[in-house]
Order: structure tokens, then sequence, then C-alpha cells
């Protein structure tokens, strides 16, 4: 099992200067090559593959205009190539966007793998650097002395932080004590989590609380001039400002992912479309605060390390508008009603205590394979239309010819 430690490093100004020029040359790499691809594809139609781009890298360094590439690692340069082609393989399988260029003023990272790192007594050395590379180790129930990596990050964020990433294969984790308990979660904005057992976890509104801040640091980068050391200062001012609200906010996630995670042995969640959900204005600055995406992704491993079941269920099940008592579903439900009662058995339901509830349901019986018994609607979307709710179908009125 891969395990990445992340630690605060302090570099000195020998060590800045280096990975400096390291990133350039990752970025320039990266860039070069995909644009170079890009031309490939679009204007000749060829295909270009890693071979390819690792000959085209040994006849840059060979050029007197890229010969300083050859002054940093090659380690960082080969692993960049290999993220490029990875990234259009996950691309063309549909499982990602389009790469992208980068930039200089975005966060800045290269990977040193075995052959350009060493670790010794706990002490870090990276290639074509002098002297052991400073770090604060926070791990308490880990060996930094003991400690195997089998791939090291340099990264720097856009406000100046430095840090270090240790990636570790790990044995993997004896799974948890069965606690019997099994839960629904129905992800929301006003709060951001309501399980099954009417639990309300609040929305933090992390972005929210610091948005005056916020406007503040970008207004006085906006009044500085291009270019300017006072425009850096204030931009770092702003990039500090959005770290403390990120920080923040998977702090959140991590801590209540956690405990969901030790508190049941079965989660269901729904499959959410949060990129569709963005296209709303009116909520997409709520939606993207909450997290919902990096809430699923840590859902996901802490089940699999605890020996928890994650169970997704389908988008498409009206959990808001189904009786979890009966299975009655209803026509319409504003999003403005947060209470209504059944028409059938006369239960007075919470709006996102029933969701919870008829998510947990939905997830027992795709755990049993029943997918049509989850209070008598359909949990999967079955073939290119919406799909039908379970109460009973009218025929459609016929229309005689004039």
């Amino acid at each position: 099992m891969r395990t990445a430690y992340k630690c605060r490093a302090y570099p000195t100004p020998e060590q800045v200067a280096v990975f400096s020029r390291t990133f350039g040359c990752v970025r320039l790499v990266w860039n070069r090559t995909l644009a170079e691809r890009h031309a490939a594809y679009h204007q000749r139609g060829e295909r270009t593959s890693y071979r390819q781009t690792d000959a085209a890298l040994t006849g840059w360094k060979r050029t007197a205009e890229l010969a300083f590439l050859s002054e940093v690692s090659s380690v960082p340069l080969q692993q960049t190539l290999r993220h490029q082609h990875t990234a259009f393989a996950n691309f063309f399988a549909g499982r990602a966007r389009y790469p992208r260029f980068k930039s200089r003023n975005a966060r800045q990272s290269a990977h040193y793998t075995r052959s350009a790192f060493r670790m010794k007594d706990g002490a870090l050395h990276v290639a074509k650097t002098n002297g052991p590379l400073s770090f604060a180790w926070s791990f308490g129930g880990v060996d930094i002395a003991t400690l195997n990596p089998t791939m090291v990050v340099i990264s720097r964020d856009p406000d100046g932080r430095w840090y270090v990433t240790f990636a570790v294969d790990t044995v993997p984790p004896e799974p948890l004590d069965a606690t019997g308990h099994e839960i629904g979660i129905d992800l929301g904005v006003k709060d951001f989590a309501v399980t099954s057992d009417g639990q309300r976890i609040a929305n933090p509104q992390h972005l929210d609380r610091r948005a005056r801040n916020l406007a503040r640091y970008q207004r006085r980068m906006a009044r500085c001039q291009r270019g300017s050391a006072n425009r850096r200062k204030a931009k770092a001012k702003v990039a500090r400002a959005h770290r403390k609200v990120r920080n923040a906010r998977v702090d959140f996630l991590h801590r209540t992912s956690t405990n969901l995670v030790r508190a049941a042995d079965t989660i269901v969640i729904e499959d959410l479309a949060v990129k569709n959900m963005l296209r709303n204005r009116s909520l997409a600055k709520a939606i993207s605060d909450c997290g919902w995406g990096e809430f699923r992704r840590q859902l996901e491993y802490k089940a699999e390390r605890a020996g928890r079941t994650l169970v997704v269920i389908d988008r498409w099940y009206p959990s808001s508008k189904t009786c979890s008592a009966c299975g009655h579903l209803l026509a319409v439900l504003g999003l403005s009603t947060r209470h209504w009662t059944c028409p059938t058995c006369r239960t007075r339901h919470d709006r996102d205590v029933n969701a919870a509830k008829n998510i947990l349901a939905a997830g027992r019986a795709v755990a049993e394979g029943n997918l049509g018994d989850a209070c008598g609607a359909d949990v999967r979307r079955q073939g290119p239309s919406l799909p039908q709710s379970a109460v009973k179908q009218e025929p459609p009125a016929v229309r005689r010819p004039a």
C-alpha cells in the first residue's frame, strides 16, 4: 500500500536556487513537449509515444539553446515526461481532461526517484544540492530513521512555502472492529451532511468566513502595477489567505470522514455530479466551498484501509421525494420545501433526514444485488433516457387525427 507523508521543508538559499532552477526546467520540458504533441496530432495526425519524447529531451540537451537542462538532475525531467504520458492516457480513456500548460505562478513541484535522493539516519540528501534538506517531521507514530521512501516530491506553493512529500510502500493496517451499524449520508449546502440517524453536520463555510479579508487582499493586488515588487508581495498575501481556507477545509473533511468510517461498517452516499452542479451560478461558490469530491475521495480510501464498505448509489435515485416509511413518490418537491407530509401514510418527514434514510435503503439494495427493492424505485439509471419512478405510470392520451 502506498502512503504519503507531507512535511514543511526549510531549504537553504543555495538549495532554493537549485530547486527553483529545477522547477523552471520541469515546466519548460512539460510545456515544450505538450506543444509538440499538440502540433504533431493536429497538423500531421501523428501520436507521440514516451520513447519519442525521451529522445527529444536528449536532443534538447545537446543544443546550445537548451543546454542548461543538463545543469539540473535528469530524474525530475524524466518523471515529467512520464506524468504527461499518463495524463494523455487518462484523457483518451475519459478519466481526465486534456493536459494544460504549466504556469510559473502556480504550484511548482519536482519528483525524485531513488536514484536522485538518499536517506540516511533521517536526513534527506537530494541530487545537485549541498547538505541535507531540513524539514519538520510531525508524524509521531513513524520513526523517520527507518523511513525508506520510494519517491520524494519537492514542492513550493504560490505563497512561498516549501514542502517535501515522502511516498512509502507500507503494509496495509488491520481492519477496524465491526460496529454492526450502517449509515446513509445526504450531502447538502446548508448542512454539510445529514445522516440516516438524524445527525446534522454543520457546514463551516470556510470561504465565506474569510471572504472579507480575501476581497481586501485582492483589491490591494489589483491596485499594484503589474510586474512590480509590491504586486508580488500582495499576490503572496492573497495566496496565503487561500491557503488558510484550503487547510481549514481539508482538516474539516479529514475529521468528518474519519469519524464516519469509525462509526459504521457500511456507508452509503450518492454519486453527485458536482461538475454539472457548478453550472448553477447561484450555488457554484457554495458548492465549491463544500468540497464534496474530496470528501468522497477520502471516504473511499479510508473505508478501504479500515475494511469498511462504501456504497455509491446512482445520482438519479429520487431520495428526497420518496417516503422512507411507505415508499410513496411525490411528483414535485421544491428546493424550498424542507418538511413534507406523506399523503399515503401521513408520516411527517424532514427533507434531509428522509433522503438519508432512502439513500441507506438504496445502498442495502445495491449491496444485496436487488436493485429494484430500494423503497420500490430503481437505483441505477437504465438506458440513455431518464429513469422512471416506481409509481404507477399512466399511459399517454391518444390524439385522434383531425
